[in-house]
């Protein structure tokens, strides 16, 4: 093989190829069909290049014979495969105008559209080649063979062109108009239901173009808006009952920036539909629908409005049915779910800090060394509970779940969000009926001395550590304990005397005079 190649070389047959492209029209579409075999050989692209074969097969391009475009694009996808330089001069002499013709005027033409979407597929990733689309039909086009293709082969190379040409404003907008949105509903009800892995990657891709179409980009806000609900005015009602409609679901809600999507998508109706695939796929050892459905959730919470309604309609309960899984990365899921249902809503709150199997989960969970992601997003559930609902119910029944001791573990995080997060709770717990409770907890004081003390703690984590020993202070039991206690009476001096170098003149004086 290597001896034809070197003969080939000498024989200056591409020279020779070139002239009969050139000025022989009866002979040119074999010589076509000759350099387009040839160059699928790596060592026979270099001669291709070095005798100009390429700028000599553009023309070629604009002719109407079907089989000279056919060999014509092979040769030239060859040839230029994997060249970004020469790909770029490509896109300078003009190919997407002719690419886009054939895609054009030969839609039904299996091999030409084939040829086409390849090379369509090794542009896309340009900026000249994006900015050069825009002004063409090209959206139009796609999404017409997008719902023509029938294999996985070909709509994985239209998914990879389209996923490409989405990261183009220009060109997203251009796709939405031209209703990608609805084909990929119909793709996502056809494929609904199925277990076969090509289909599962249909999806995936599917969403993965949905997420690209909604995020990111430099439009302004409200014609981003006007973009996200011209998508989801087109969603086939019938994908609500798919697990498909679970990853679909997730990719539409997933910029959090645009309130109207998750507004929208609440104000559907597809609340309900997420819950039912939750609890039928809560015993599968597949978690993607589950996480899928509850990142969904998670991000139709996010508005206040939304977040009424989906306590109405019994989110915070039917979610916990998931409390059992043994999945690191769906335990995760949930706890950042439960804690944006909890967000600035005392009525879930109390919905979640009343249920004894919850609370009993989120002190194991708490205490998790397997994985510290869970581990953190527990703590912050509980401290969260405690600080959305302030009633004397919820700060018992955490105090009888064993989680206070929890939150005081909570302050020496290394991170001052949480630890913030966990002296504010304290704080709350310990002005409703917890004052004589945390005196059990010897930690708390040692710990609160050791985040006034240190250099490296935030002004706001020292302003909350002190705030939570004014409300202990207000307890006569605490002051009691720490008197008659020398460990704890050397503990509160030392923070005293901490406060003083400090000069937290207002803290001291309270302080000084509680004692």
């Amino acid at each position: 093989e290597q001896r034809s190649f070197s003969l080939l070389r000498e024989s200056g047959i591409f020279v020779s190829l070139a002239k009969i492209l050139k000025g022989n029209p009866r002979c040119a579409v074999k010589a076509a069909q000759v350099l387009s075999e040839i160059a699928k050989n790596e060592e026979m692209k270099k001669p291709c290049i070095e005798a100009d074969l390429v700028p000599t097969l553009i023309p070629l391009l604009e002719s109407t014979d079907q089989e000279m475009l056919l060999h014509a694009g092979r040769a030239i996808g060859h040839i230029c495969y994997d060249n970004r330089e020469l790909q770029e001069e490509l896109v300078k002499v003009g190919v997407i105008t002719p690419l886009v013709r054939v895609l054009t005027d030969y839609a039904e033409s299996e091999p030409l559209v084939h040829v086409d979407l390849l090379a369509l597929c090794n542009l896309a990733d340009l900026d000249t080649a994006k900015e050069a689309l825009t002004r063409t039909k090209v959206a139009e086009q796609l999404v017409k063979q997008l719902r023509r293709a029938e294999n996985h082969e070909r709509l994985e190379i239209i998914f990879e062109v389209l996923q490409a040409l989405a990261e183009n404003d220009a060109l997203k907008v251009q796709l939405v108009e031209a209703g990608v949105q609805e084909a990929l509903s119909e793709i996502l009800m056809r494929l609904q239901g199925s277990s076969q892995a090509e289909n599962t990657c249909i999806v995936k891709a599917a969403s993965d173009l949905i997420v690209s179409l909604l995020l990111g980009g430099k439009k302004k806000k409200k014609k981003k808006s006007i973009l996200t609900v011209q998508i989801l005015k087109k969603i086939n009602p019938n994908i609500k009952t798919s697990p498909g409609f679970a990853i679909f679901s997730a990719a539409f809600t997933v910029n959090r920036h645009i309130y109207g999507n998750c507004v929208r998508m609440v104000q559907l109706g597809v609340i309900h539909q997420l819950l039912d695939l939750l609890e039928k796929h809560v015993e599968s050892e597949d978690i993607s629908v589950q996480h899928a459905a509850l990142s969904a959730l998670r991000n139709l919470a996010i508005p206040a409005v939304s977040k009424v309604q989906m306590l109405e309609e019994g989110v915070a309960e039917r979610i916990q049915t998931l409390l059992r899984s043994e999945m690191p990365p769906l335990q995760f899921k949930l706890l950042e779910t439960l804690r944006m249902l909890a967000d600035g809503q005392a009525d879930a709150a109390e919905i979640l800090g009343q249920d004894p199997m919850l609370l009993n989960r989120l002190v194991q969970w708490c205490s998790a060394n397997n994985h510290t992601g869970v581990r953190g997003e527990a703590n912050r559930l509980l401290a969260s509970i405690l600080h959305h609902n302030r009633s004397q119910e919820v700060v018992k029944a955490i105090q009888e779940a064993q989680g206070v001791k929890h939150l005081i573990s909570m302050t020496t995080s290394e991170h001052a969000a949480m630890q913030n997060e966990a002296l504010n709770a304290l704080a709350i717990a310990s002005e409703i009926n917890l004052g004589t409770f945390l005196l059990k907890e010897s930690q708390l004081v040692q710990s609160l001395h050791k985040l006034l003390q240190d250099d490296n703690t935030s002004p706001e984590v020292k302003y909350n550590s002190m705030g939570l020993l004014c409300s202990l202070l207000n307890s006569g039991n605490f002051i009691l304990s720490c008197l008659q206690r020398p460990a704890r009476r050397g503990a509160a001096f030392r923070i005293l005397e901490t406060l003083c170098i400090d000069r937290q003149t207002g803290f001291c004086s309270i302080l000084f005079f509680s004692l």
